[in-house]
Parts: C-alpha cells; structure tokens; sequence
C-alpha cells in the first residue's frame, strides 16, 4: 500500500460495506484484527498510521523502523528512558553495560518471553520458522 499511487478508503458503518459495491468494483477489504468496531473510521485511521510511516521522511530518521515488533516474528523487547532511576525502579544493568552482544541477547530473550506470554499464536509461529 506503501507503494501506491493513491489509496482510497471505504469506512462501513456498523454492519460493513453493501456486498453490491464489494463484489462490482473490485474492493479489497482488510482486516485489523478480530473485533468489533461500531464504524470503519478508527480502522482506517489505524491502516493510514501504519502505511505513512513506512514512506521516506515520515519518521524522520528511516533507522527508526529498523528494529520494530514483528520484524522477526517477536514482540518488541521493553523500552527504557531517562531518568535512569524511576520511582526506585532501575534500568536493568545490562542495557547500561556497553556491551552490545549482551544487551542483543537480552533484547532477544525479552521479546521471546514477552510474545510468548501476550501472543502464543505468534510464539508457535516463531518456533515453527
């Protein structure tokens, strides 16, 4: 969609899109997960926001989408900031140390323990592959 010349977005109300345009004019529909929504704006807004960001100069630095979740199949690891202390809560010790084999390995375990507990259907993907 990145790609596109234009994109044209079809916002159902309720119950969708009347069958009669879906199936004449050759509409793909997509899909942002398996709930409901009483209209398709908030859908659209959501498939906008994940395509823009992927167009050069959106982001600002293009670096910034390099390590996203699901690019190897995985939730994204926990994020920290400043101050290093936080309501008594440090930055884990690793992602201080400078060494940048270790904190890779404990981005991947974290993203690993993480996607196992929130999704188990993407684990079950990422152990398959």
């Amino acid at each position: 969609m990145a790609t596109a010349k234009s994109l044209s977005l079809i916002c159902g109300h309720f119950e969708g899109v009347d069958e009669r345009v879906l199936s004449t004019r050759n509409i793909e529909e997509i899909s942002i997960g398996d709930y409901v929504l009483s209209g398709g704006e908030t859908a659209a807004y959501v498939v906008i926001d994940s395509v823009l960001r992927l167009l050069p100069g959106v982001l600002g630095n293009d670096n910034s989408k390099i390590e996203e979740t699901f690019e190897n199949g995985l939730l994204e690891y926990p994020q920290y900031t400043k101050p290093q202390i936080w309501e008594e809560k440090s930055v884990p010790d690793v992602l201080l140390s400078g060494d940048h084999s270790k904190i890779k390995d404990w981005r991947l375990s974290q993203s690993e323990a993480i996607t196992r507990v929130r999704r188990p259907d993407l684990w079950e993907k990422y152990k398959k592959d």
